[in-house]
């Protein structure tokens, strides 16, 4: 009997620390991510998340008396604030570290945390400064690696003893996308997409199953996981708060100590060998089983906070010390690659501060002008000083000024002895609405259900802001006044008009235009408030004929914007290229964004230029002036100053969609992100005279390396055959192969008060 009761205790093994699956998955995530381009992530960001998490820790366990140091919890919170926030700031980067670290240490409720600490200490974050964000856009919609991602969750879940948690959450989440999709009589391709996002899945795998966050009992689990579904919906789609998961799940958090205490505890796990480790959740560093209550001995509240101070100075003096990155390059400016390469491309303007939102609408409409109609849904109704007509040169200017460009270098004589260097510089500088009459006695109905909230006359265009109470109704208005709406059209408008929004409606006034002389359809300007930030796109998929080109130029004061629910990828630049692409490098860039489009599908958006107005290197056009910038929208630029403008950060975006591959309109936010990033393409012409010098043979031969590497960059870039590319570059061949195929209202002031040009009634 003894030896039989030796056989079975002999084969019990510790089981193994769930951290280690913890630390092996993060990190694959956060490799996957790096080498695909979805996370961008800078190296002194990284060492001061990973390093400071480290540091911190190490000063936690003794300043709290932990017996020894444990690096694998603290690891564990690293690598997450490694996958989920932004910033460009080292400080801010240490001072989430050391919540992160203090937090677990002091918010405890009963031996367990209050919040998961890496996101209760990112939502801080999110709150006192706006140097630091989340980008849920950043993996993408890709379904292998959303299920690989899954698996990968689901085996740490699994140790964890939480997937009830995850897997209600993600039942009730998406029930609540896809029954918002019926209500709104939205296509499911719409909830689909929401619900292939990878930063949904990471919050569910490794956030909401944290172990000492969640409830103890399963029933109580279950309606957490229902409350934070809830939660994320209210502040997703009535609040509009791009970082809605994390502050459902922060908000749900203060419940569960309650829950713990009114709810029976679980039927007791048998005890575990002293040998094993203490069970440890994802997204969380906890304190070792060897910090419980009754064997650490807690400081007092003010050695606490003097820990948390010295911290805080700590993390202030190593951002004050790190040098910040810039970039910079010299040369000249050769050529542009602006929208008007692009068939049927679409520009717009976006100023955003805060809730406040002026657009500029710039449209790509060909046909005879008295066929031209706009229809746009817009948030609030507005009034006459919210519309304006803007020149279109501004947008022209915005665009050659943002365009990527290629930059120019001659080399110098290889021989010093007549060493001497020339530069020079060359400058290069959809709707068919010809709809007949509705018939009388629909538009006489339509009119019952329509209401026309005001009616402007603004230069020369005639505007009314309409709102209805069913999608037929207006869409049958809009053709008895001579706006013809495409098939297919009206489900899209229901669901605009069931989520309380009105629609901006503007045609051209033909006796004004005449009067006035345009021969050209100018932008139009429109300014509110709201804390939507967004672009409705759909309607104009309905009667596109193929993928429609859409440029968006962001303004802000903070930094950089970005879409919320679609994968941001940076179009290749400082890249050489061969001399010849300088003859036609409009032809050379669209192909290289062909390929690029090509390659990463038509779902996502393409970052072609981020940049601080006040300065570009080199520069594709001048910058636009205060009272330009004024003029398309930024309220804060005071247009009488005659320097550059220092505070507006402009990023340019560029979209290549159609319907199936951009469902959901494009959802954007405001980061503080002031990393500088521009197209730019540099091609260098040879030295051309004597080489008879030692110097000049070795110049030779890394000539004759140049020109094999620059012929393989582009080929790579454009997918033209490399034969083809060196045909040119003997001269073989003429222009370019052939491309494969593949107070008072901030708005009152914007434009000097809205001049009388109309009534509104």
């Amino acid at each position: 009997m003894e030896a039989a009761i030796h056989r079975r205790t002999a084969v019990i093994r510790p089981p193994r620390d769930p951290r280690l699956y913890q630390i092996a998955c993060l990190t694959g995530l956060l490799g996957y991510g790096l080498l695909s381009g979805g996370i961008t992530l800078a190296p002194v960001i990284a060492i001061a998340l990973i390093g400071g998490t480290l540091a911190f820790q190490r000063l936690c366990v003794a300043w709290f008396r932990v017996p020894r140091f444990d690096p694998r919890s603290p690891l564990i919170s690293s690598l997450s604030l490694c996958l989920l926030l932004r910033t460009d700031s080292v400080l801010w980067a240490l001072m989430a570290a050391a919540l992160v670290v203090f937090g677990k240490f002091l918010l405890r409720v009963d031996g367990a945390h209050v919040w998961n600490p890496t996101g209760g200490a990112i939502a801080l974050l999110l709150v006192v400064t706006d140097r630091v964000w989340i980008t849920p856009g950043q993996w993408g919609t890709a379904t292998l690696f959303a299920l690989l991602l899954a698996c990968a969750g689901g085996t740490v879940v699994q140790r964890a003893a939480r997937s009830d948690v995850t897997w209600m959450f993600l039942a009730a989440h998406g029930a609540l996308l896809f029954g918002r999709a019926a209500w709104l009589g939205d296509p499911w391709r719409i909830p689909w997409h929401q619900l292939q996002h990878g930063g949904l899945l990471i919050f569910a795998f490794f956030m909401i199953s944290d172990p000492k966050t969640t409830p103890r009992q399963r029933g109580a689990r279950i309606a957490f996981a229902v409350l934070v579904a809830l939660l994320d919906a209210a502040l997703r789609f009535h609040w509009h708060r791009p970082e809605s998961l994390l502050w459902a799940l922060a908000l749900a958090a203060p419940f569960v100590p309650l829950v713990n205490r009114l709810a029976p505890n679980p039927t007791p796990r048998r005890p575990r060998p002293a040998t094993s480790t203490q069970e440890h959740s994802p997204m969380s560093a906890f304190v070792p089983a060897s910090t419980s209550r009754s064997s650490v001995s807690r400081p007092s509240m003010a050695r606490a906070s003097a820990a948390l101070l010295v911290a805080f100075a700590l993390a202030a003096l190593t951002a004050l010390v790190a040098p910040s990155s810039a970039r910079a390059f010299c040369g000249f400016y050769v050529a542009q690659a602006d929208a008007k390469l692009f068939n049927q491309a679409s520009r717009v303007v976006l100023v955003r501060d805060g809730d406040r939102t002026v657009i500029t609408m710039a449209s790509d409409y060909r046909g005879e002008v008295e066929d031209f109609a706009l229809v746009v849904p817009v948030p609030t109704v507005l009034q006459r000083e919210q519309i304006n007509v803007a020149e279109g040169a501004l947008v022209d200017h915005l665009d050659a000024y943002t365009a990527p460009r290629l930059a120019s270098y001659h080399d110098p004589n290889p021989c010093p002895a007549a060493r001497r260097e020339n530069l020079r510089v060359l400058e290069s500088a959809a709707m068919d609405q010809a709809a007949p009459a509705a018939a009388m006695e629909a538009g006489a109905r339509a009119r019952q259900k329509v209401r026309v909230e005001a009616t402007y006359h603004v230069g020369e265009y005639t505007i009314q802001i309409l709102s209805a109470d069913e999608s037929d109704a207006l869409a049958g208005w809009l053709d008895a006044n001579g706006y013809r709406m495409p098939e297919g059209a009206a489900p899209i408008l229901d669901s605009y008009l069931r989520q309380g929004m009105r629609f901006f409606v503007a045609k051209v006034n033909l006796d004004v235009q005449r009067q006035r002389g345009f021969s050209q359809l100018r932008p139009i300007q429109i300014a509110f408030e709201s804390p939507k930030f967004m672009l409705p796109l759909r309607l104009g998929t309905v009667n596109a004929d193929g993928p429609q080109e859409l440029f968006v130029y962001a303004m802000t004061r903070q930094g950089r914007v970005e879409p919320l629910n679609y994968r941001t990828v940076r179009i290749p630049t400082d890249v050489e290229l061969p001399p010849f692409v300088e003859n036609d490098f409009g032809a050379v860039y669209k192909a290289i964004f062909d390929r690029q489009s090509a390659k990463h599908g038509l779902g996502v958006v393409f970052l072609e230029y981020a940049w601080d107005m006040a300065w570009c290197d080199p520069c594709a056009a001048d910058p636009l002036p205060p009272a330009s910038l004024r003029a398309l929208g930024a309220f804060w630029v005071d247009p009488s100053n005659r320097g550059p403008a220092q505070d507006v950060f402009v990023t340019r975006l560029h979209l290549r969609y159609t319907a199936d591959t951009f469902p959901d309109d494009l959802r954007l936010q405001v980061t503080g992100d002031r990393t500088n990033l521009q197209g730019r393409y540099v091609i260098r012409y040879p030295w051309t005279g004597k080489t008879d010098c030692p110097q000049g043979a070795a110049y030779r031969e890394q000539l004759a390396q140049r020109n094999g590497r620059d012929a393989s960059t582009l080929a790579n870039l454009t997918g033209w055959p490399l034969a083809d590319v060196w045909a040119r570059i003997d001269g073989k061949a003429a222009g370019v192969p052939a491309t494969v195929e593949p107070e008072e209202p901030w708005w009152k002031r914007l434009w000097g008060g809205g001049k009388k040009e109309g009534a509104g009634r």
